[in-house]
């Protein structure tokens, strides 16, 4: 008899297999080239899902309908799609020069088009982990379009109970509803979705749009007729991956485009040979910091720094905000808008043409000519983007002339994540990577310090992060593992190891930059997981993100200015 005593597994590696079920799934069909996702070919994918719960889609493994998880979804797909009975994942394939329109989801900067009545194409240029992201998504939403068909189709017929038929009515009626008739709708769709008329009236506005007022009724509508379809008359909805984005998936084709065009920039402007800071961060904090006390100077002087900041972030302070970047590009700010697809704009400051000595927080007001540095500011990767986007950068620049290396001194990261210990808005200070689902692990001597940032008013935590291969596939159990296990992970992201990969191979491997460079990591708490109602579903930051993040933007410009 085996001594090996048999042991059940946890909750938590449960979890940890069937993200790699998920993953290992989903590399699968997309070198197959399509699926069925409710059909036989979509199966482990549910299956993997309906096993890890993840957080962000709370009640999906229970009969009612998900709410919240639902709105955070129908955010970061096109509108549309729950109509759609075809999905088709593609490269850039010239449909912008087309008379399409793109449809760019409110939370997720990707171009989509409606080709006609059924089907939907979704443009991919920012790598696996956007396909993952989607499939993710799309998986989610048809398991709940099927707790829809369920709750309404009563025999084999098709036939349909009175709660359907009346939310029909009131989707296929054109003229706006009224309170009355709206109440109404909303009181079928509650029993259509196992909710009460309290829940789906409180969340009814938060799915409306401008022009489409009844968002919400025609989402449950659609997602359920096409349920409906696909089990009375078996036409399955289908998702099909280009062939020429199965070309070229993992070629850093629009990466490559996108630092090439950043590099010809500082060759044009005599900059290519300074010493050159990355930043990888929003593209206002880094402007507004440096140039905010130039631009309203008398604001300035009436307001504290950090109400300035706080100001700048209100939707209603457009003319301020052009008061600012006026004023960057009149010393030396270039603004390149991104062309090749990567959705990652980029700003270039010539601190050549700034006056330190009108920021308080820059130790030094003068370099010595020629070596004036050089920041490059990158707006936010999307997981795996983030070592394409950081190795293409990080290459030489080649031309008919010569190779040029990048004089790259530092290499900063700023970013938003979930936090493990603490809350929405305090702020973590990585030590290391550990990349989610591998064995690869990234420790690093981080230039920023928890004291560095201690101070005001925030709680600072450092440790170890774990980098995630999608934040929507995360639960408590595996989570909390992590957090109470000897890793000391104190938060999770999507991009980190991705950084770290390029970094450490650039400077270590390659010989393309200084193997001293600096690496600098610091992130704000966007959510925390592993609180009851405070997942990224719970909804966004208000100004609680202002202050980190632009403590964080002194700390790493003061570094850089004090080099």
């Amino acid at each position: 008899m085996s001594l090996i005593k048999q042991q059940d597994r946890t909750r938590s590696q449960e979890s940890s297999a069937a993200i790699e079920r998920m993953y290992i799934t989903m590399r699968h069909l997309f070198n197959r080239g399509f699926y069925k996702p409710m059909g036989v070919s979509g199966e482990t994918l549910r299956e993997a899902l309906l096993i890890l719960r993840p957080e962000i889609y709370g009640t999906i493994a229970e009969e009612k309908v998900e709410l919240n998880g639902l709105l955070y979804v129908i955010d970061r797909l096109p509108e549309g799609i729950e109509e759609c009975r075809y999905i088709n994942l593609t490269s850039d394939e010239g449909y912008k020069n087309s008379h399409f329109k793109p449809i760019v989801p409110p939370k997720r900067r990707r171009n989509c088009y409606r080709i006609d009545d059924e089907q939907m194409n979704i443009e991919i240029t920012r790598g696996r982990s956007e396909i993952y992201d989607i499939l993710t998504h799309l998986t989610f939403l048809f398991v709940e379009s099927h707790k829809i068909m369920k709750r309404v189709v009563i025999n084999e017929e098709g036939h349909t109970t009175r709660d359907w038929q009346k939310l029909e009515k009131a989707v296929l009626t054109e003229e706006p509803l009224s309170q009355a008739e709206r109440e109404i709708a909303l009181t079928h769709t509650a029993n259509i979705l196992g909710r009460t008329f309290h829940e789906v009236t409180s969340i009814y506005s938060k799915f409306s749009a401008p022009n489409n007022e009844k968002r919400f009724l025609k989402l449950v509508y659609w997602l359920g007729k096409r349920a409906i379809e696909e089990i009375v008359e078996s036409d399955k909805r289908l998702v099909t991956f280009s062939p020429v984005l199965r070309e070229r998936l993992g070629h850093h084709i629009h990466g490559e485009v996108w630092a090439d065009s950043i590099k010809k920039e500082l060759d044009a402007k005599d900059l290519l040979r300074r010493p050159i800071h990355i930043i990888s961060a929003n593209m206002h904090s880094v402007m507004n910091t440096l140039f905010a006390p130039v631009a309203l100077e008398k604001e300035m002087a009436k307001k504290s720094n950090l109400e300035i900041y706080e100001t700048l972030s209100n939707a209603s302070s457009g003319k301020l905000r052009a008061r600012v970047e006026k004023t960057a590009q009149q010393h030396g700010m270039l603004f390149i808008p991104d062309q090749s697809g990567t959705n990652i704009d980029v700003q270039i400051f010539d601190t050549a043409k700034l006056d330190l000595k009108q920021n308080n927080f820059c130790s030094k007001t003068s370099y010595p000519e020629g070596k004036e540095p050089v920041i490059i500011v990158m707006d936010y990767a999307f997981g795996e983007q983030a070592y394409e986007t950081m190795e293409e950068l990080l290459k030489p620049y080649e031309d008919k002339r010569e190779t040029v290396h990048l004089d790259v001194k530092s290499v900063s990261i700023m970013g938003k994540a979930g936090i493990l210990e603490g809350g929405k808005g305090d702020i973590m200070i990585p030590t290391a990577h550990l990349f989610e689902g591998t064995a690869d692990n990234y420790p690093f001597e981080n230039q920023l310090k928890k004291e560095d940032l201690e101070g005001h008013g925030i709680s600072v935590y450092d440790g170890a992060m774990i980098t995630v291969l999608g934040t929507s596939l995360q639960n408590r159990d595996i989570l909390r593992f992590f957090y109470e296990s000897t890793w000391n992970v104190i938060g999770l992201e999507m991009e980190g190891a991705h950084y770290q990969k390029a970094i450490q191979a650039a400077a270590k491997l390659r010989g393309s930059i200084s193997d001293s460079v600096k690496v600098r990591y610091a992130y704000y708490a966007s959510d925390n997981p592993l609180e009851t109602g405070s997942t990224l579903a719970s909804g966004g930051l208000g100004t609680t993100g202002v202050k980190p993040t632009y403590l964080i933007t002194e700390q790493i410009l003061e570094q850089i200015f004090k080099d």
